[in-house]
């Protein structure tokens, strides 16, 4: 029999850790430290060496953050290990850096139950992968208290929706070129708040295909004498490669981003790599010339294939391009799409707006039971796509407009305009004010909100509950295995 163990969770008391949103709500791949397996004397807790500077301590993990972290007790202060799971004596070393302390573990000393064993070792939670020393079980749990812990206020949420092959989900990835203390190219990620590379060969959550490719590219830069961008410098040419895959397509895009368009010797590039790789759809070059922490820059140049891919999900076909935002996890996001379309309540006549609308993948998915869609997004090429993709699928009764959501609501309520179902996929810092005043004041019937970051959700159905808005129900959905973010979809109705 399986013993009871302490699942519960605590608000961190650390920032934060804010994801940028550059064409997909994501979470980072994980990098290539390893876990070691360990096994060792009876729990002991908080027992401290003393005499030696940083000398590993001893400690019992009482619970979980909301990052996922192992709470401990030392000194009589609350601390948080990465990697630990409740319950576990682990062996720590705590450093202070100011007013904070950093922990890093060393080894555990009796391993739970709940610990997972990945199919390789590679794991470094600086890099995305948070909680994949966890369990199936243990990840399901965790996310499922996250969500109902936040969700309180507004009633009893629905058991989290996860994913029955949790590896290698991922249809978008991007590493980042440079060159470590021996002058050799390396390819990883940036570790969290840093910009310092993890270098990396393979993810448990990335295409194998996608990386693979990655580490052949790696490989040709030495003979192409091709050099990674140096920030500090400004000298080099490669600072990221970006993979799409369509995963029902099989077509790849690799997309080389540069700091300067001049590429000698392209040409035999592109044909050594697709001879390595037939199975590259297109290759595309992007300019990035900026400082700042986008990957992409806004000059692209096409250097074989059509310069996009196509992949199908809900039973449409769309297309993809470079900059798109497409959902990172399509068998996921299919069950999310699914639950979004039932909670809208279509039957056939409604009026739906779209809102943040993208390429226009959810509001194309509900066209078949809408009345009329309409679609509205910031993004010109986003809209470009949208169109592209509802002419491609002989979807009829979809508009899409470039513009403001909130002010094109504001817009359609001064008219008096009668909208049914407003869809909403916001980025990971939710809605702002004037976007929720402009959805009160237009009074949908129905509002579907899908969100990545619970902790938004919450406070923006708080204020759309002060507007006149009851929430029915809240869908979780793991739509990032392995990672501590947690997507949810809820069901919003006009209070009368």
């Amino acid at each position: 029999m399986t013993k009871k163990k302490n699942h519960g969770f605590k608000k961190s008391k650390n920032k934060q850790h804010q994801t940028e949103k550059q064409n997909s709500k994501q979470s980072p791949p994980q990098g290539n430290r390893k876990n070691s397996k360990t096994k060792g004397k009876p729990p002991t807790t908080d027992k401290r060496s003393h005499g030696k500077k940083n000398a590993p301590v001893e400690v019992t993990c009482s619970g979980l953050t909301s990052e996922g972290k192992g709470i401990v007790r030392w000194e009589g202060k609350q601390l948080e290990v990465a990697n630990l799971l409740p319950g576990e004596t682990a062996e720590v070393i705590v450093s202070k850096k100011g007013r904070f302390f950093n922990t890093e573990l060393k080894r555990v000393i009796n391993p739970s139950e709940d610990r997972a064993h990945p199919p390789f070792a590679y794991y470094h939670e600086g890099t995305g992968c948070h909680i994949h020393h966890m369990n199936d079980q243990a990840q399901k749990r965790f996310k499922q208290n996250v969500i109902d812990e936040l969700m309180k206020p507004f009633g009893k949420t629905e058991p989290i929706i996860t994913m029955e092959h949790p590896y290698g989900y991922r249809n978008k990835n991007v590493m980042t070129f440079g060159l470590n203390n021996k002058r050799q190219i390396i390819s990883g990620l940036y570790a969290e708040n840093t910009h310092q590379i993890i270098p990396m060969e393979r993810s448990i959550i990335h295409d194998p295909k996608a990386d693979e490719i990655i580490q052949t590219i790696k490989g040709m830069m030495k003979s192409f004498k091709m050099q990674p961008y140096n920030e500090d410098t400004g000298q080099g040419f490669l600072r990221h490669v970006l993979i799409r895959v369509g995963k029902m397509s099989g077509e790849i895009m690799v997309v080389l981003v540069a700091a300067s368009p001049v590429f000698k010797g392209k040409n035999n590039f592109v044909k050594t790599l697709r001879n390595t790789h037939p199975e590259i759809t297109t290759i595309l070059l992007n300019i990035n010339d900026r400082n700042d922490s986008m990957v992409l820059g806004n000059q692209e140049k096409v250097l074989y294939g059509k310069g996009t891919i196509t992949d199908t999900l809900c039973g449409l076909e769309f297309e993809i391009s470079a900059n798109s935002f497409y959902q990172i996890n399509p068998v996921q996001t299919e069950k999310l799409y699914t639950r979004a379309i039932e909670m809208a309540g279509l039957t056939g006549e409604q009026t739906v707006i779209d809102a943040y609308c993208g390429i226009g993948t959810i509001g194309l998915v509900a066209s078949k039971r809408a009345g009329k869609v309409i679609g509205v997004e910031v993004n010109k090429g986003a809209v470009r796509d949208a169109i592209r993709n509802s002419k491609r699928n002989g979807v009829k009764n979809a508009r899409f407009y470039q513009g403001d959501a909130g002010e094109f609501m504001v817009q359609m309520a001064e008219r008096d305009e009668n909208i049914d179902v407003v869809f909403m996929d916001p980025p990971r810092s939710g809605c702002d004010e004037a976007f929720l005043s402009s959805l009160i004041q237009l009074k949908p019937k129905r509002i579907v909100y899908v969100s990545c970051n619970p902790a938004t959700l919450a406070r923006d159905l708080r204020i759309l509950e002060d507007g006149g808005f009851r929430t029915k129900q809240v869908q979780p959905v793991d739509m990032f295995p392995q990672t501590n973010h947690v997507e949810a979809v809820a069901e919003i109705v006009l209070d009368v």
